[in-house]
């Protein structure tokens, strides 16, 4: 990760875009963190630890579930 000044930003700007695709660019403001770049392209990871933590503890049968898309299929 790196850590770069508003004025390094300012100047830099294209640069710490382009770098952004492979890294996190921290950037300060007189020594304090502010503000953060990240890449735009989804964590896949991340998001499906987050899906996985919203259902953690909820259990269906096939039976519930198969009934739960004829549901939706048939748009009741």
């Amino acid at each position: 990760m790196t850590q770069i000044s508003v004025s390094e930003l300012k100047t830099n700007a294209g640069k710490y875009v382009t770098m952004a695709k492979d890294q996190d660019i921290l950037i300060t403001k007189n020594g304090k963190v502010v503000a953060k770049i990240v890449s735009a392209k989804p964590d896949k990871k991340a998001a499906w630890n987050h899906l996985t933590e919203l259902f953690k503890g909820i259990s269906f049968t096939d039976a519930e579930v198969e009934a739960l898309r004829e549901e939706r299929i048939n748009g009741r």
